[in-house]
């Protein structure tokens, strides 16, 4: 292990000690020096998951999420030196971490959470206009071959619990009164998009999350509707296409040309 490597396992180590080779300016003992380092090296990191993971933090309260943010940044150290974007695992730790077994739906806020810095943190595209969308449904005949383009801001997460209902109910004036008309093992689809400077969270229904992740495969209109109907006898094209213009989800709509007689 290089002496660079050595150092940087060490930061994260509570019991490790004070790497060789070390001095100070004035000659003392550079244990208490790094010790003072390390400690704000994991605070800093810790810092950024609660912020990060905000409700996935209030659902453990500060002592059980700082102790395991400190498990996970031993396990898991940041990649990139943007700490906006560190927590990619962090979900998949929570699942496997015994501690937090208790509250099945707890990785799943996780990954709710972190879909919603992706989402802030996306490129920036232009949404097109209720006009533009009007004009292509006017077009009955090419409509079904239509293929749309989604903002790079949109990110669907498929849950077994009430992520979405979980996350509103932590919005609200009263968390405590709103967590109480949740039921956690409810089953719902998030579908989070940046509008201007506000990353919005939806629930959606089945027959929508297959019509929206068809059109982000990009599969034409006609498919995804029927991948959708599929999913969902009750399936409503308009009110899909009413929530993505509400999202300035659409940056895109390509028409087919006309084959020529």
């Amino acid at each position: 292990m290089s002496g660079l490597a050595a150092f940087a396992e060490a930061l994260l180590a509570d019991d490790a000690p004070c790497p060789p080779g070390l001095v100070t300016w004035n000659g003392s003992a550079p244990d208490k020096r790094f010790a003072v380092y390390r400690n704000n090296v994991i605070v800093g990191l810790v810092d950024a998951l609660a912020d990060s993971f905000p409700v996935t933090r209030a659902l453990v309260g500060e002592e059980f999420f700082h102790a395991m943010a400190r498990e996970f940044l031993r396990r898991s150290p940041p990649r990139s030196p943007v700490l906006a974007l560190y927590g990619e695992g962090f979900a998949e730790f929570i699942a496997g971490f015994p501690p937090a077994a208790a509250l099945p739906y707890l990785a799943d806020m996780a990954r709710l959470e972190l879909r919603r810095v992706q989402a802030w943190h996306a490129a920036d595209a232009d949404a097109i206009t209720p006009a533009d969308i009007a004009a292509v449904l006017a077009d009955a005949e090419n409509l079904p071959a239509a293929r749309f383009t989604l903002h790079p801001a949109l990110f669907l997460l498929v849950s077994a619990h009430a992520v979405v209902s979980l996350w509103a109910a932590h919005q609200a004036e009263s968390v405590a009164a709103a967590l109480a008309a949740v039921n956690p093992a409810q089953a719902e689809t998030a579908l989070l998009c940046r509008r201007d400077l506000e990353v919005e969270i939806y629930r959606i229904e089945a027959g929508t999350t297959a019509f929206i992740g068809r059109l982000q495969q990009g599969q034409a209109f006609g498919m995804a509707v029927e991948q959708a109907l599929q999913a969902d006898d009750d399936f409503d094209p308009a009110a899909a296409l009413a929530l993505l213009l509400r999202a300035g989800a659409i940056t895109h709509i390509t028409i087919p040309r006309r084959s020529d007689p």
